[in-house]
């Protein structure tokens, strides 16, 4: 199984502010709906929340230690090597959030598929460290507007 991560950053490693995304970017989600439909993603409790929804056309895994999710295409598990087992016949599977997913996906990653926002926002929540010299920048695309941004896509090098 691949596993992907796939995330918006601001320029000063934001991700979150009190349960919300801190900026709404015209066509910033567009590459996140390009990659994951059809496919499986794992996501946060608490990002699951502010969704409010199993996205569709993908199949949702909600890490939750606390809440149980009933809803077509989403299933609940309590942790990250439980929600790895359950998928473990998948192709590629996409982490989709919040910090602690991540985080926890980090040593895993074949790919991160990361849109780097350029303008720092208030928040309370960040997207994880990672030595970039343990990947290759594969894929780069600039998108000019109001917040610019660059879609990267990172691979893993082999050791």
């Amino acid at each position: 199984m691949i596993i992907s991560i796939i995330a918006a950053v601001s320029k000063n490693n934001v991700i979150g502010r009190d349960g919300k995304i801190p900026w709404h970017i015209p066509g910033e989600q567009k590459r996140f709906r390009e990659l994951t439909t059809g496919k499986t993603i794992i996501i946060g409790r608490k990002s699951f929340e502010e969704i409010g929804r199993p996205l569709p056309d993908r199949k949702t895994v909600v890490l939750s230690k606390t809440k149980n999710y009933s809803a077509e295409n989403c299933i609940t598990v309590d942790s990250f090597s439980k929600a790895l087992e359950l998928l473990e016949n998948e192709k590629e599977v996409f982490i989709a959030g919040g910090a602690e997913v991540y985080k926890a996906a980090l040593p895993y990653a074949e790919y991160i598929y990361l849109t780097a926002i350029d303008r720092c926002f208030e928040g309370n929540v960040y997207f994880p460290d990672f030595n970039k010299d343990d990947f290759t920048v594969i894929y780069e695309q600039r998108v000019e507007g109001p917040i610019p941004y660059t879609y990267y896509t990172y691979k893993r090098i082999s050791a």
